[in-house]
């Protein structure tokens, strides 16, 4: 068996980014727009950031020199509300009143707040002289016209469509988003809006992962349920393969009577450069590629990936928590790292474990000024209770030759974004 870190490494070593590259509006938002894309190429603006010298504050434009001596009278020329250029320059004694955001007048280099002042006609008081350049944001202070903006590998989250709005960029390079193929191997399965008969299983599996997928900013592509019988198997995954960049299958990876995956994928031409890994839960682990599969949607050949995943439904997520989503993380095109983010938390309840196998125990990770805490989740911690898996946010791990850690000691626990 592979250890997980070692795993994780061969996995990384096996992906390769899509470099296909596609145009994402900012503006059609109901269409997906650039929402969750990832930039193929570092993004620039024309524009300084601020465009211009401005007011940080509602109050009085007015030359430093001017005020250094408090309190002093001086005489309004103007009022510049935001969105409106100044007409006039602002001389020696002289004030322009000035809203938040506004243009500075020629002239002026320092605003006064409005709160240290008093107005009487057209003359304001200034009761506090404040530092020369107080509350005035410099034209290009934040950005520099031609720098770069964003850059490429970067996720496009609300702020940075944001910052896109802002700089006028509303045609974006992205990345085309990784093709995921789903199926679910049993033929105890069936789907949620079936009716259950004696000895069947509802498939959460499609869904879950389905969800997870597109989460990792992936395209799901749910294939369904595919009974145990081999050729049945073998046709589904042939399928599958010429949908997607990624064929995600859950059952059928262990050495039961009619686990077939990992034969019928050396039957279709597949590498197979792992089948289990020291993990709990989650040991049975196929990791393969085919080499230039052929596609529906794509002209050239490109490398395909598989996971075969655990059919039980813990043991399903976490493998794909732990190795499935950083790949796609990479494949996506995103800068890295790809690898899931663990964090040193404190143990709020005692995490055991049998020793033999790294362990990872589901449960709450929260931060708090002191640090993170961990609390494990109540109930049974086996592959087949996925109900308390609700509201999992971290997975404490129990290292190999490990079987408890205390509460109130250190645990590393992978972060659930």
């Amino acid at each position: 068996m592979f250890s997980a870190t070692e795993a994780e490494r061969l996995i990384f070593t096996l992906t390769a980014p899509i470099c296909e590259v596609e145009t994402a509006s900012l503006t059609h938002v109901e269409e997906g727009g650039c929402l969750g894309r990832v930039l193929a190429a570092p993004v620039t603006s024309s524009l300084d950031f601020p465009h211009w010298d401005n007011s940080a504050m509602d109050g009085y434009a007015v030359r430093a020199a001017d005020v250094q001596t408090a309190p002093t009278t001086l005489s309004i020329i103007e009022e510049i509300p935001a969105g409106t250029a100044p007409t006039k320059t602002v001389e020696a004694n002289q004030a322009a009143r000035i809203l938040t955001g506004a243009m500075m007048p020629a002239g002026a280099d320092t605003v006064v707040m409005q709160e240290e002042t008093e107005r009487s006609a057209e003359a304001v008081t200034i009761f506090q002289g404040p530092q020369p350049g107080a509350l005035v944001r410099k034209l290009g202070s934040l950005y520099r016209a031609g720098d770069e903006l964003l850059s490429a590998g970067r996720v496009i989250a609300p702020a940075e469509m944001a910052i896109l709005a802002a700089a006028q960029q509303t045609q974006v390079q992205v990345y085309r988003r990784p093709r995921v193929a789903i199926l679910s191997t049993g033929s105890e399965l069936v789907r949620p809006d079936q009716p259950l008969g004696a000895g069947q299983i509802v498939d959460s599996n499609q869904v879950a992962l389905a969800a997870l997928v597109s989460q990792a900013g992936a395209v799901p592509i749910s294939r369904g349920i595919v009974e145990d019988d081999r050729s049945a198997v073998k046709s589904a995954i042939a399928a599958a393969l010429t949908q997607a960049d990624v064929v995600i299958s859950t059952g059928g990876v262990s050495v039961g009577d009619y686990d077939y995956v990992d034969d019928v994928l050396e039957e279709l031409g597949a590498t197979l450069h792992i089948r289990a890994v020291a993990v709990k839960p989650g040991k049975p682990l196929t990791v393969a590629d085919f080499d230039g599969a052929p596609s529906e949607t794509e002209s050239s050949l490109r490398k395909k990936l598989y996971f075969g995943l655990p059919g039980n439904p813990a043991s399903a997520m976490v493998g794909f928590w732990r190795f499935v989503g950083p790949a796609i993380a990479k494949l996506s095109g995103r800068s890295g790292p790809w690898a899931p983010e663990f964090v040193q938390a404190q143990a709020i309840t005692a995490l055991t474990a049998g020793g033999r196998r790294e362990t990872y125990l589901w449960g709450t990770l929260t931060q708090t000024n002191a640090g993170y805490i961990f609390g494990r989740a109540a109930g049974l911690h086996n592959s087949g209770n996925l109900v308390n898996l609700a509201n999992t946010t971290g997975l404490g791990v129990v290292p190999q030759g490990k079987t408890k850690i205390d509460a109130g000691s250190a645990v590393q626990v992978l972060k659930i974004r």
